[in-house]
């Protein structure tokens, strides 16, 4: 079971999976499952029809094209945190409604939080930043972030299933090659 589950959370994402770089395992690591958070977003939000993108599950929460445009807007907000900057984009989830606009603005905040990404070290992981008005290690937030993508995942898995399409971390896969 748990060989299958990680074949599913790993290879089944798309992200090939590796040991984190021996000089940075923490932030590595940290980087790793945020590719296949965004990963398994972006397929996502490509898979939905434009037509969907208005569906609620129920009238309570938001529907499809709000919850891309929140993965968004707070991909910005944890990122720009990391990076010391203030967010360069905002507004997304109230001011775009069209796929096509919602998804590059999510691929956008998505190149964005690469830069943090991409910058963490081990040595620079533990360095505090100001994020909801406390100090918080840089990995702390990276973390956070990664947390708030797999939930955000998760929600749209079931919109996914409500109209009948595979989520892309439960598309069939070709069987992991064979070692020698």
């Amino acid at each position: 079971m748990l060989k299958h589950l990680l074949y599913t959370l790993v290879l089944g994402s798309g992200f090939a999976f590796g040991q984190p770089a021996a000089e940075n395992p923490l932030s590595a690591g940290n980087k790793m499952m945020f590719g296949m958070a965004k990963n398994n977003i972006l397929k996502s939000a490509e898979k939905m029809p434009e037509e969907n993108y208005s569906f609620k599950p129920t009238p309570e929460v938001r529907n499809f094209g709000a919850l891309v445009g929140h993965v968004a807007d707070a991909s910005y907000m944890f990122c720009s945190a990391v990076l010391g900057e203030k967010a360069p984009v905002s507004g997304v989830e109230k001011g775009k409604t069209a796929k096509a606009d919602l998804v590059a603005a999510l691929d956008a905040a998505f190149k964005y939080c690469d830069k943090a990404y991409d910058g963490l070290t081990d040595a620079t992981a533990s360095e505090l930043v100001k994020f909801f008005g406390s100090d918080r290690a840089k990995l702390s937030v990276l973390s956070f972030n990664n947390m708030h993508d797999f939930e955000h995942y998760g929600n749209m898995v079931t919109y996914l299933r409500l109209k009948g399409i595979v989520p892309p971390s439960s598309e069939p896969r070709a069987p992991a090659p064979v070692k020698k």
